[in-house]
């Protein structure tokens, strides 16, 4: 009689460790390990995003503008960027498994928060706690592919990693805006909540030991930004993410005149669903190119959206989740071309400031939106991404 690998893996403590792990159960694991990390890389994305669909409501509950419900973005970006290089130094050796368990447990706890806060300040702080969480699990979790599956496998794993951001798109942030439109948008966090504690008995559960490659030096930071490619890949971080989220914290009110409340959902859905092809297509490509692609993307559509109807705005909402929905893969396989040898303080640098973009597009959106109206918004992704293409001219280069 026969096995699984699956069952041999659950025999292996009953045998005293003394199953042999055959490579098909290895590869199992890894991939099973992937999937996992895609849940968690979902829910931390739904928790930072959540805002986006639901923040009318927030506004209204809460008793503060739309550009200042808002903040609650550009919050938990500036605090993620101040985390990400600074949990390496903190962390040393710490096996990055239990870490990574560790922070959804902070995150439940902050959601959980956040869902009771009676007001605004409470929200803020429990926005503050997600920060923190947010910025650990983007760190460790890019380059994590690689440890997880064989070499060959490394790429479709990492797609499939970070797929999860537009699955949150796809389901998170839409399902939170439904929730919010049927018993209020308290329950939206605490569902976020319930799910970032399964998962961090999930990670618990199916990640291999994760000790660090290599103990993670302030210097080391340092030497990765003396790469000239590293800081042309955080400049095109900085203008796409930036320009991206200065429209996007605000697509609802942007696109609510158009739609209806009603439609809200449906057209978020269809933009996430576009970020999920979005992101394996420009998987295939080299990163100089992908990124080209979704520059361009990304400026043609919020360029055109204040012009459109209801049909014009779902097809150009399509269209900007095709372009943005790369975004973390290319950058990160434009990263780990330009410092191979150092994936944890690159990383640190890249999740730094990506989310420190995040904050900056959430806040310069805001102020727009409040001194100059929601529509004019759209202007900023459109200048930034062409930005990026002229850096991308500037600096063209053959890459793998």
């Amino acid at each position: 009689m026969t096995t699984s690998p699956l069952f041999r893996v659950a025999l292996r403590p009953l045998t005293g460790g003394m199953t042999t792990i055959c490579a098909d159960e290895v590869d199992t694991r890894g991939w099973i390990a992937s999937i996992v990390m895609s849940a968690t890389v979902f829910t931390v994305v739904t928790a930072e995003m959540l805002p986006v669909g639901l923040l009318t409501p927030i506004g209204g509950s809460l008793h503060v503008s739309e550009g200042t419900a808002g903040l609650a973005l550009t919050t938990t970006g500036v605090v993620s960027a101040l985390a990400a290089p600074v949990l390496p130094l903190v962390l040393g050796r710490r096996d990055r498994r239990a870490v990574l368990g560790g922070l959804m447990v902070l995150l439940a706890f902050a959601a959980f928060v956040a869902a009771i806060a009676p007001v605004y300040w409470v929200f803020i702080a429990a926005r503050v706690l997600m920060g923190i969480s947010i910025g650990g699990v983007w760190l460790l979790t890019i380059g994590l592919a690689r440890r997880v599956v064989p070499e060959h496998a490394a790429g479709p794993a990492t797609s499939l990693i970070f797929s999860g951001i537009g699955i949150a798109s796809v389901l998170g942030i839409p399902a939170g805006a439904y929730v919010g439109e049927l018993v209020g948008w308290r329950w939206a966090f605490v569902g976020v909540g319930l799910l970032s504690l399964g998962l961090a008995a999930a990670l618990v559960a199916f990640l291999p030991n994760l000790a660090p490659e290599r103990s993670v030096q302030l210097s080391d930071v340092r030497e990765v930004l003396q790469i000239k490619d590293v800081r042309v890949g955080l400049v095109l971080v900085a203008l796409i993410v930036t320009g991206h989220f200065a429209a996007y914290t605000y697509v609802r009110p942007l696109i609510e005149p158009h739609t209806g409340p009603a439609l809200i959902g449906a057209f978020l859905l269809a933009y996430g669903v576009a970020g999920v092809v979005g992101n394996f297509l420009t998987g295939a490509l080299r990163p100089t190119r992908a990124l080209a692609v979704i520059a361009a993307g990304i400026a043609l559509a919020t360029a055109a959206l204040p012009f459109v109807g209801t049909a014009g705005s779902l097809l150009l909402l399509i269209l900007w989740g095709l372009a943005y929905g790369g975004t973390s893969v290319s950058t990160q396989a434009w990263g780990h071309a330009a410092a191979p040898n150092a994936p944890e303080s690159s990383s640190a640098v890249l999740v730094g400031v990506y989310n420190g973009s995040i904050a900056l597009g959430a806040f310069t959106g805001g102020q727009v939106a409040d001194h100059l109206g929601t529509t004019t918004v759209t202007w900023l992704p459109a200048v930034l991404a062409t930005a990026a293409l002229i850096v991308l001219l500037a600096n063209r280069r053959q890459r793998g």
